[in-house]
């Protein structure tokens, strides 16, 4: 069961109970992903020199919140991430904003999910140059992520490290000692310091039964694989897989998700328009980065990065992007040459 024939079939519904509190971001990815597939998206001319076919087919809309777009470009993150992984073991820390800053972040998306992006790199980067932790330069990536297992509103930030960091001077590898990357309490402890203060600089309000005991969890993340695989299911393809969208009747829409805590996989219905609502919620604003990297695997960390190659005996190839699919003959399965386009037909205005 797909996403497009359910906004066609409830997108009135919707409208109806939710119009007002529509944002721009949330309006263009309802209109890409109703144009996904279909001329309006544009238009590739392809033959078959086998077989002599030739046909027109229409390109997908591209957006990041589309559920059948974007496969191919979280191919190519994992795969540049998977070259950079180092022969060393990673942990998997988790920030999470309690519920009664979910409201200020919803309504201030940008300004909230930037500050949450600065707070959580400076806590980490922080413990890592302490001497009493680590002493050394770490490296980190970070991915936002605005959902909970049932699609709930649930603002919180997984950050990928690798167990140790360079010390510059010294010129040598630091390894984290024991089975955490840091005491998950006092990262809590000191992140809560960092954002209300963040917040507070910027003419925010911060309610008064704020916890004064946040949550950061960190597991060890084995050789780093995994924790990335996990990650890139959500960087370009929306919050749902289709797949688990198992039913439409009655004006309800059901679908399947994995309990966090006992791993037990449940299901949950929801009115259509309170659906469509529950999936487009998590919309980033136009142009907003969910994935960041910090440290030396930042784009810019070149010298540092080569330095940690040096000292761990490790070539981090970039190496060419895998292709994009080729497009295959419906008739004979043969390579199919593209011979022109069509733009979309439409104005991304």
């Amino acid at each position: 069961m797909t996403i497009v024939p359910l906004i066609h079939q409830y997108l009135d519904q919707f409208y109806l109970k939710y119009g007002d509190q529509l944002l721009p971001s949330q309006q263009a990815a309802i209109n890409a992903m109703l144009r996904c597939r279909t001329p309006a998206s544009g238009e590739l001319h392809v033959h078959c020199h086998q077989c002599q076919r030739s046909e027109w087919r229409p390109l997908s809309c591209g957006n990041r919140n589309c559920p059948q777009c974007q496969n191919h470009a979280t191919t190519q993150w994992l795969d540049r991430q998977q070259k950079k992984l180092l022969p060393v073991d990673y942990f998997l820390v988790t920030f999470t904003l309690p519920r009664q800053l979910r409201s200020l972040a919803w309504h201030h998306q940008k300004t909230v999910y930037q500050l949450f992006f600065d707070c959580v790199s400076q806590t980490l980067r922080e413990f890592a140059l302490n001497p009493k932790n680590l002493d050394a330069d770490i490296g980190m990536t970070a991915v936002l992520h605005t959902h909970s297992r049932r699609l709930d509103y649930h603002p919180h930030i997984h950050v990928v490290a690798p167990g140790g960091g360079v010390h510059r001077k010294r010129r040598h590898w630091k390894k984290i000692k024991g089975q955490y990357l840091f005491n998950e309490f006092n990262l809590a402890t000191v992140f809560r310091a960092k954002f209300l203060q963040r917040l507070f600089a910027e003419g925010f309000y911060i309610p008064d039964d704020t916890p004064k005991t946040w949550v950061t969890d960190c597991q060890h993340a084995g050789k780093g694989l995994s924790a990335l695989k996990y990650l890139s299911c959500y960087l370009y393809r929306g919050v749902i897989s289709e797949n688990n969208i198992i039913a439409n009747q009655n004006g309800n829409i059901t679908f399947k998700y994995t309990d966090s805590a006992s791993g037990v996989s449940k299901t949950r219905s929801l009115k259509a328009a309170d659906f469509l609502w529950l999936v487009l919620q998590h919309v980033l604003p136009k142009g907003f980065r969910r994935v960041r990297d910090y440290g030396f695997l930042h784009g810019n960390a070149k010298k540092l990065l080569g330095l940690v190659q040096i000292i761990l005996q490790v070539k981090i190839i970039p190496g060419q992007l895998r292709p994009r699919p080729i497009f295959k003959c419906q008739k004979c399965q043969s390579p199919m040459t593209i011979l022109g386009f069509i733009w979309p037909r439409f104005n991304p205005g």
